[in-house]
């Protein structure tokens, strides 16, 4: 009988080892004091000239047989405009501090080629410039932000393209603006001061840099009902001694926001950086800690920030962020082409937990980028179109925009490989202008579920929704020939238990629950 009994346990031993494990979580969503508003902006989009983003992307030929305005690719512009992109960041990117924005308006047939050197050498005829962006932000009812040149521009160049854009008097810049096809001024607001000056935009020093900020936002002036939100270029990742710099010269009232750069490396190396499709969990655990990191980053540069500005009147715009892994084999390396997975998915619900988290500082974000090019929403072959697994999240997640945060506090179960361990759970939540409360979870941990308990005090709520996105394994991706293979599905593991909520979060998942 012992020996019977022995084996039983034994076998018992063996089967729930093999059973994921049950990770449990109690809570406070704090209802009772909404904090600062999440800033739709925050879910911002990036599209430089790189690749196969504008040209082959939004920019089709005249004769692909697809739905378009001009040359503007229409199923790319419906599917942006079903999760409401606030704002689309352009020309660049390193491409911007190398981009005369002169050549690129008037009859195209007369506009010079240009050789883009960032990437992949190739030519291009800048058939899609100022007045064509301005058409595909019209069309996707979004903002413009505008990336000006400071790496080799001039000064003149940067004030008269803002005279260009927003200037309603009668000037040798508003007559050229009519004889192009526009009377009218396009108001644009966003306006980027240089991009990674450190680095492609020019190699300088920050305290360079900051006095060439501050020389070339003087003539980039306010017009009637455009006044600019000047983004000055800031720090790549950690340099928090850009930020101090600049927080230290330019006065808090001559900067909008003050940018960040930072990707995900899967590897942590920028030398082989790792596959998109192709990895193993440990290499998922190392992009997932890599992506955790954002949260120090944010808080480090914010506590600067906080030192010159404690009423936090300048923004932290993470204006480029994302996954980068090597191109996928066979293409152009200089196109910066990858797949996307559910681990990207993972990684841009993170990172945008984390931003909402931070809300009272970081008001803009953009991903990089949009179509074709690294961790993008939308990819295309031809007349083939897909909607990547990060473009779900995106959808998922627009119910925060402009709404109220509301603070959660718990403390997360570990998610270990080897002797490391990270957070598993990341959670943000939000109450809009109707009352309704929407939480966003994200299990990082691709075995194990987890038991969530909350109490909400200062909500009123009868009812729970939700909705999941997840798959079998973290490498699946959406292809041409699956191209709902990731979507977003019902979820119907969460309920309310007297007046707590109580959730069952399935593994490697990102899910969004609404209570009214």
């Amino acid at each position: 009988i012992v020996k019977k009994a022995s084996l039983f346990l034994s076998a018992g031993l063996l089967l729930s080892s093999l059973l994921p494990a049950q990770l449990s979580v109690n809570a406070i969503v704090d209802g009772q004091n909404p904090a600062a508003v999440i800033s739709r902006h925050i879910y911002g989009h990036f599209s430089e000239h790189l690749g196969r983003c504008i040209y082959d992307g939004f920019w089709v030929s005249d004769t692909l047989q697809v739905p378009k305005k001009d040359r503007i690719r229409l199923d790319i512009v419906e599917a942006l405009k079903k999760i409401n992109i606030p704002n689309l960041r352009w020309p660049g990117g390193c491409f911007g501090d190398e981009y005369h924005w002169r050549d690129g308006i008037g009859p195209r047939k007369d506009r010079p080629y240009m050789v883009n050197t960032n990437w992949g050498g190739v030519s291009e005829d800048n058939s899609f410039g100022t007045h064509e962006f301005l058409e595909l932000c019209t069309l996707l009812k979004t903002e413009p932000y505008i990336s000006g040149n400071v790496g080799s521009g001039t000064v003149e160049e940067m004030a008269k393209w803002v005279e260009y854009l927003n200037s309603d008097a009668k000037s040798t810049m508003t007559d050229l603006r009519a004889q192009n096809g526009r009377k009218e001024p396009w108001s644009v607001k966003f306006w980027g001061v240089g991009n990674e000056s450190w680095g492609c935009g020019g190699n300088m020093t920050a305290e360079f840099y900051a006095d060439q900020y501050k020389r070339y936002a003087v003539y980039a002036r306010n017009y009637r009902n455009a006044p600019l939100m000047k983004v000055a270029g800031g720090a790549s990742s950690s340099d928090y001694n850009w930020t101090e710099v600049m927080m230290k010269k330019v006065h808090v009232n001559d900067m909008w926001g003050l940018s960040l750069h930072h990707y995900t490396i899967p590897t942590g190396s920028w030398g082989k950086k790792g596959s998109a499709t192709a990895f193993d969990e440990k290499e998922y655990f190392t992009t997932m800690k890599n992506c955790l990191y954002m949260e120090e980053l944010v808080t480090r540069h914010s506590t600067i920030m906080d030192k010159y500005d404690p009423n936090k009147k300048v923004a932290l715009a993470v204006d480029e962020w994302g996954i980068w892994t090597d191109v996928e084999p066979g293409t152009n390396p200089g196109f910066l082409y990858q797949q996307n997975s559910l681990r990207d998915a993972i990684v841009a619900a993170t990172t945008l937990n984390i931003f909402n988290n931070h809300s009272d500082r970081v008001r803009l974000a953009n991903l990089a980028q949009t179509v074709n090019v690294l961790q993008a929403l939308v990819l295309t072959q031809g007349r083939q179109f897909l909607l990547t697994p990060t473009y779900h999240v995106f959808d998922l997640f627009k119910v925060h925009h402009d709404a109220k945060r509301l603070n959660v506090a718990f403390t997360s179960p570990l998610y270990k490989n080897g002797d490391a361990k990270i957070q598993a759970l990341n959670i943000s939540a939000s109450i809009d202008s109707a009352g309704v409360v929407h939480i966003s979870f994200v299990n990082i941990d691709p075995n194990n579920k987890i038991s969530f308990r909350a109490a909400i005090p200062g909500v009123k709520w009868t009812n729970v929704t939700g909705q999941i996105l997840t798959s079998a394994k973290l490498t699946d991706v959406n292809s041409f020939d699956k191209p709902e293979n990731l979507k977003i599905q019902s979820f119907a593991n969460a309920k309310k238990e007297g007046s707590d909520l109580v959730v069952e979060l399935p593994a490697k998942s990102v899910v969004v629950l609404e209570l009214r």
